[in-house]
């Protein structure tokens, strides 16, 4: 059987990074070669190929597009959970949405992976109409977009198995939200799913064509940018803002150089920006 960590030399790493970086912008360390090894052993193996460079040499000929986005769904990281990190929904529910008054809500769920974060949100959107109803103009509307084709889909049926759901979600909300599809897997009730469109986005490219929003939500992703396309997505974002919008980041992730487009809104506990 051929060893997946023997076939990534160092040539062929330092190809296979720079491949990853310039078709989706994933910017790899020069010690993630185990990572590697061990999320494209089984295609390494399935293809025959006992080097990286034969997989690097496929990838970048024309007419292997199917191969190229199983490369990247499965080096893409899916990692979240339900209100991860409780702080942006809060801000969300508390300060963001009754602001939100003059027209339809218009939100902007970046990396959205298996679609926590964006069922989230409308689960905050739903609490908030409940607890202030007609204070949002109706045609509220959640853009949810990831690069990884295959964890779209599964956003996109809205099931969950026990154990995702229990990851940051409690029992009262799990009843109010979700149908028990059977004894392991719970579906995403209509209500929250109707407000949400699951779109494919490489955020290396142009997302002028989604229109313009009142909130973004880009967190834990950007820090697998280098600096330079960092800044470039973020001024894009800035773009896609209207003026007053906000953007939420990962608890790691902050703005450094963008003080002319952005101010920081300290909201006890946590922050957000807001566009100048």
């Amino acid at each position: 059987m051929l060893s997946s960590t023997n076939a990534i030399t160092p040539n062929g790493y330092l190809r296979f990074r720079d491949f990853l970086q310039k078709v989706c912008g994933i910017s790899l360390s020069d010690n993630k070669q185990y990572l590697v090894a061990s999320r494209l052993g089984k295609i390494l193996e399935r293809e025959n190929f006992n080097k990286i460079e034969q997989l690097v040499d496929v990838l970048e000929r024309a007419g292997n597009a199917k191969l190229k986005e199983e490369v990247i769904n499965a080096m893409t990281t899916n990692e979240t959970l339900w209100f991860r990190d409780s702080h942006p929904f809060k801000i969300l529910k508390e300060k963001i949405l009754p602001e939100m008054t003059k027209s339809p809500l218009k939100i902007w769920s970046a990396a959205s992976s298996t679609g926590q974060e964006p069922y989230s949100i409308s689960m905050v959107i739903e609490e908030f109409k409940a607890s202030r109803p007609g204070v949002l103009r109706p045609g509220e509307k959640i853009i949810a977009t990831d690069i990884c084709t295959n964890i779209l889909q599964h956003a996109k049926q809205g099931e969950y198995d026990s154990l995702a759901i229990a990851r940051g979600l409690g029992d009262d909300m799990q009843r109010k939200y979700f149908d028990k599809i059977n004894n392991t897997t719970w579906k995403v009730k209509p209500s929250l799913s109707v407000r949400i469109d699951f779109r494919y986005l490489n955020l290396i490219d142009s997302f002028s064509g989604l229109g313009k929003f009142d909130v973004i939500f880009c967190r834990n992703v950007l820090i697998y940018f280098t600096a330079d396309l960092k800044l470039d997505i973020l001024k894009r974002m800035h773009a896609a803002l209207n003026p007053g919008g906000y953007l939420f980041l990962g608890g790691s992730e902050a703005l450094s150089g963008l003080s002319d487009l952005f101010e920081i809104v300290q909201c006890h506990p946590g922050i957000v920006y807001r566009a100048k």
